[in-house]
C-alpha cells in the first residue's frame, strides 16, 4: 500500500502515524517544504522517501511530488495530511489522481463550509443554531429583528475561532461591517449558551466507530479574543446522550475512514427550538484529529495507541494490532497552559513537584499556536474530576 502523507513533519506528532503505518507495512511517501535534514529522525525512520517542495501552497509543486511518487511505486492508495489547513488540497489530488479513500473536490465544501455543515447535521436529526450568510448590514439586521442578541459571526470557511466575533449590540454591529474582510463570506448564527464538547473517533470504510472518545473545552472563541488561561480535557467516561449524537452525526455527514473531531454544545437551559437543558447540539465537524497533542491526550485517557487504531483502519479497515484496554481504569486528561503576560502564584517548579506524578507532558507551546493554547503548558492525568479541578486552579492561580 502507498500512502503520501502531506506535512508529514508538522505537526511534529504526525511522525506517530507515519510510525503506526509503517509497523503495518504501509509505504509512507512524505511531502514538505523543509529540508530532509530537518525533520525528526523517528520520522526520517518511517519514510520510504521523501520529496520536499519550495512551498505547499504551491499546487503545481505538490502535484508533481504525487505524481513522481506514482510513477515510481505504483498507483498511490491514500494521500492525508490529518490537518485543517490541507484538507481542501489533500481533496484536489485525491481528486487529479483517483485516490478513492477519501474525500474528494467535489465533496469538500460538506466539511468546509459551516453553513453546509449544518445540513448535514439536520440530516442526522441533530439540531444547530439558526443562521445566515450576512452580505449586508440590512440582512444582519433582519436576521437579528429573527433571533435576538447577542449574534456570533465567523467565516464560513475558517479554522479554529480566528476572525470570530459575539456581537451584543447595534453599535458592535455596525463596527464589525465597518471592518470586517470583505473578501470573506461571514456565517451569523444565534447565540447558544452552553459548553462546547466534542465526539472524536477513528471511522471505518462502513461509517463505524473503531474508536470513540470526546473533549470538553472553554469557549475558543473567548479564550483568543480575550487572552484567557487555557485548559481542556478528555473525558474519563462518554455519556451515552453524546455518543447517540456523535454517531448520528457520522451517518448524516456519510464520513468513512477518517479519524473526526465533531463539536457540539451541551445546553446550558432550555432555548426554544433547539432542546432542553443537557441537550446537544450541532456545531462544526472537523475531519482530522483535534489540533495539537490531543492524541497524546486521548491516549492517556483511553489507556490505548489511536494512532495505531488509526493505522490499523487505514491498513486493515479494523483493529487489528492496537489495544484498546477497556479492562484497564480509564482517566481524565486535561491540558492546562499559562500566559507569558500573567503573573501567576505558583512556579514551575511547585507545579512540578506538586503534580510530578501525574503530569505526562510539559513544554513550550510554538509561537503560532500560543494565541489558542498560551506559551507553557502542562498536560497531567487524574482519576477524579475533583483532582483534575484543583489542578487547573493550581496551574491558574494568578498573583
Amino acid at each position: 500500500m502507498n500512502f503520501v502523507y502531506i506535512s508529514p513533519q508538522f505537526p511534529k506528532t504526525n511522525w506517530e502515524f507515519c510510525d503506526r503505518l509503517k509497523k503495518n507495512g504501509v509505504n509512507i511517501l512524505g511531502i514538505a517544504d523543509i529540508e530532509y535534514d530537518q525533520l525528526d529522525q523517528k520520522l526520517k525512520d518511517s519514510l520510504t522517501e521523501y520529496y520536499k517542495v519550495s512551498s505547499l501552497e504551491n499546487y503545481d509543486e505538490v502535484l508533481k511530488a504525487v505524481a513522481f511518487f506514482t510513477h515510481k511505486y505504483g498507483k498511490i492508495d491514500w494521500l492525508e495530511s490529518n490537518n485543517e489547513y490541507w484538507l481542501a488540497q489533500d481533496a484536489q489530488l485525491r481528486s487529479d489522481f483517483n485516490i478513492t479513500t477519501g474525500i474528494k473536490a467535489d465533496k469538500i465544501a460538506n466539511i468546509k463550509e459551516k453553513s453546509k455543515m449544518k445540513k448535514a447535521y439536520k440530516k442526522a436529526g441533530i439540531p444547530s443554531a439558526d443562521f445566515s450568510l450576512v452580505t449586508t448590514l440590512a440582512k444582519a439586521k433582519k436576521f437579528i429583528e429573527k433571533v435576538g442578541y447577542p449574534v456570533v459571526t465567523k467565516p464560513d470557511n475558517g479554522v479554529g475561532a480566528s476572525d470570530t466575533h459575539k456581537i451584543k449590540n447595534e453599535d458592535e454591529l455596525k463596527a464589525f461591517f465597518e471592518n470586517r474582510n470583505k473578501d470573506i463570506k461571514y456565517i451569523m448564527e444565534e447565540y447558544v449558551d452552553g459548553d462546547l464538547v466534542s465526539y472524536d473517533a477513528i471511522i471505518d470504510s462502513n461509517g463505524n466507530p473503531l474508536f470513540e472518545t470526546g473533549i470538553f473545552e472553554p469557549a475558543i472563541m473567548d479564550v483568543v479574543n480575550d487572552g484567557l488561561d487555557v485548559f481542556y480535557y478528555v473525558e474519563k467516561e462518554m455519556s451515552e446522550k453524546l455518543l447517540d449524537a456523535g454517531r448520528k452525526s457520522i451517518k448524516g455527514f456519510g464520513v468513512k475512514s477518517r479519524f473526526v473531531h465533531l463539536e457540539f454544545f451541551k445546553l446550558n437551559k432550555d432555548k426554544d427550538g433547539l432542546g432542553k437543558k443537557g441537550d446537544y447540539i450541532g456545531l462544526e465537524a472537523n475531519m482530522r484529529p483535534a489540533g495539537g497533542y490531543t492524541p497524546d491526550m486521548y491516549n492517556y485517557a483511553n489507556n490505548t495507541d489511536v494512532y495505531q487504531v488509526w493505522a490499523d483502519m487505514v491498513a486493515f479497515d479494523k483493529i487489528e494490532k492496537a489495544n484498546l484496554n477497556e479492562d484497564l481504569e480509564k482517566n481524565y486528561c486535561v491540558y492546562a497552559s499559562r500566559r507569558d503576560n500573567n503573573n501567576y502564584v505558583h512556579s514551575h517548579d511547585e507545579i512540578k513537584q506538586k503534580y510530578g506524578n501525574a503530569i505526562v507532558m510539559d513544554e513550550r507551546m510554538p509561537d503560532i499556536f500560543a494565541g489558542a493554547m498560551g506559551n507553557y503548558m502542562y498536560t497531567a492525568k487524574f482519576a477524579t474530576k475533583e483532582e483534575m479541578e484543583e489542578f487547573i486552579n493550581f496551574v491558574h492561580e494568578k498573583a
